[in-house]
């Protein structure tokens, strides 16, 4: 069959672009790159294409082919003006590089992580110059703005291919779009994220003043102040910690996002400004702000509990990070969480519920906990490879790269 021979063919490395939207650390962008590192080590021609701002530069060096693609200030329209102009302004971006790389450049994949390069390279294939793409579909978000809502359903609606990082969203997928997609693990990069102690240790307490040790545990949440992250009521939770351990510290690290969350920074300011509690360096509260990408480990490190009780998740890679520090986690007792951790991973909480959340965290804090994770790498970490989930890209790129190059046959 036509098929057949065509993934025969294919039996050759890959030629793999991957588009992710920013050059800021979200789960996405890191996604991308270990994927991109997994594939371009065991042999495959990858290039990672991302929209970047001038003098921005993308947040972790990068092994493979890189391309920038420039994005003009004046043309930037904030989010907190109007998202969908930003995201409009990436995606001509997008479609503007693609054009012409397109035109001296044959790629076996096109592979879209978030709705911004899956629409552009929709119009790539409605204009003819791709067979076909794959979409990563890592979570659906609400929109109160019809047309993102529009351009994010037409970002997997339109992809030949479909993959998810979890079982919940291909659940979701196929309940409510009617679309079969794959599943495809997230990995974790268990030799950089370690608990052995390195100079970086030091450095990193002394810069966000962190306090540690028993009687001033410190508590570390990745992802900024967002409502899908759960930080309002987080916060409460931290409150309630502190009546049995007044002198524990909380760090919030990372943040930079293109989605507008400051209504919920409102609130989280205002509840601070209740609560007495102080925010800076050596303070209550430590707000990092994006974190250099070789000092996450290090900050892992330094916390006592990683909390990641959030309402909405794709995965939720930072958990396998913080494990494979031997850092103990605080989860959300909802898939997707549920569906690849277990009790002896984590402690579970209601994310709804306040009191659940802080005594999770005081479970956490127990030594056996920490005790538990200082000899070896946690089992879920080893089966959550960067390379088997590669492996299983490679797999489903295969057969993709096949089938669009049939059709082309036929339509040549």
């Amino acid at each position: 069959m036509p098929e057949q021979r065509a993934a025969t063919a294919l039996g050759r490395p890959l030629r793999v672009g991957i588009l992710t939207h920013s050059v800021n650390p979200r789960g996405g962008v890191v996604h991308t790159l270990e994927l991109a590192h997994a594939l371009h080590d065991a042999g495959h021609a990858v290039t990672v294409m991302a929209p970047a701002l001038p003098g921005q530069a993308m947040f972790r060096p990068v092994r493979c082919e890189l391309n920038l693609l420039p994005v003009h200030p004046a043309a930037e329209v904030t989010a907190a003006g109007d998202l969908f102009g930003a995201v409009s302004t990436r995606i001509h971006a997008f479609e503007r590089h693609l054009e012409r790389l397109l035109a001296h450049r044959d790629f076996d994949v096109l592979h879209a992580q978030d709705p911004i390069g899956a629409n552009a390279l929709a119009t790539m294939r409605d204009r003819g110059l791709i067979e076909g793409f794959v979409r990563t579909v890592h979570h659906l978000d609400t929109f109160d703005d019809p047309r993102l809502m529009v351009r994010q359903r037409r970002g997997f609606e339109a992809a030949s291919q479909v993959l998810c990082v979890s079982q919940l969203w291909r659940d979701v997928l196929r309940r409510d779009h009617g679309i079969d997609a794959a599943l495809v693990h997230n990995g974790v990069d268990y030799r950089r994220y370690t608990p052995h102690r390195d100079a970086s240790d030091a450095r990193t307490v002394a810069r966000y003043g962190l306090r540690g040790g028993v009687d001033a545990p410190v508590l570390i949440s990745v992802g900024g102040i967002e409502a899908r992250k759960n930080t309002v009521r987080l916060l409460d939770a931290f409150i309630a910690l502190r009546a049995r351990r007044p002198n524990a510290q909380w760090v919030i690290a990372g943040g930079a996002s293109l989605l507008n969350h400051d209504a919920c920074v409102a609130e989280f300011i205002a509840r601070i400004a209740d609560s007495g509690l102080t925010i800076g360096p050596d303070k209550d509260i430590v707000l990092t702000g994006t974190v250099p990408d070789d000092q996450m480990p290090a900050l892992y490190r330094a916390a006592d509990v990683l909390a990641m009780p959030s309402l909405c998740e794709g995965f939720g890679l930072v958990v396998l990070e913080a494990l494979a520090c031997g850092t103990p986690t605080v989860v959300s007792a909802i898939a997707p969480f549920t569906e690849h951790l277990s009790d002896a991973d984590c402690c579970w909480c209601d994310p709804h519920d306040v009191q659940s959340m802080a005594d999770a965290i005081h479970r956490a804090l127990a030594p056996d906990r920490a005790a538990a994770l200082a000899d070896h790498t946690p089992e879920v970490c080893l089966r959550h490879s960067w390379s088997a989930s590669a492996a299983r890209h490679v797999a489903l790129y295969r057969t993709h790269a096949a089938r669009t190059q049939h059709c082309a046959a036929l339509r040549a």
